[in-house]
């Protein structure tokens, strides 16, 4: 019997909300991956399979904004950095797909920063 960790527990929870999230170009879908240093977000076409646009906290644009700044603000950055990605690609209206992870702190944070900063979800 295979021990269930955490990765896979979220990985399987992850798979069952996809099986109803579906990005499609009038609304794609917002994607989040929360690592342990960093946070990374996706808006993404699933009917072509195309990634739209993107941003990260590595992200050589955001990196020198990140100094000083608590994980949770740097999720908020990067959401106002998806929102205007999104909005120059003509995307206003996204569904937010948070990876099997539970909408707190950073991933909250995330979806605010993108809310604030113009996209609809």
């Amino acid at each position: 019997m295979a021990k269930t960790t955490r990765a896979l527990a979220r990985k399987r929870r992850h798979k069952r909300v996809r099986k109803t999230i579906h990005g499609m170009p009038e609304r794609p879908r917002l994607n989040v991956f929360r690592s342990l240093n960093d946070i990374y977000v996706q808006v993404i076409n699933d009917e072509e399979g195309v990634t739209l646009a993107s941003a990260s906290t590595v992200d050589k644009d955001l990196r020198g904004k990140m100094k000083g700044k608590n994980k949770t603000e740097q999720a908020k950055l990067v959401g106002e950095a998806i929102a205007d990605r999104a909005k120059t690609q003509g995307v206003t209206q996204v569904v937010f797909d948070r990876g099997g992870y539970r909408y707190i702190g950073r991933v909250k944070s995330l979806a605010e920063g993108a809310r604030e900063g113009g996209l609809e979800f």
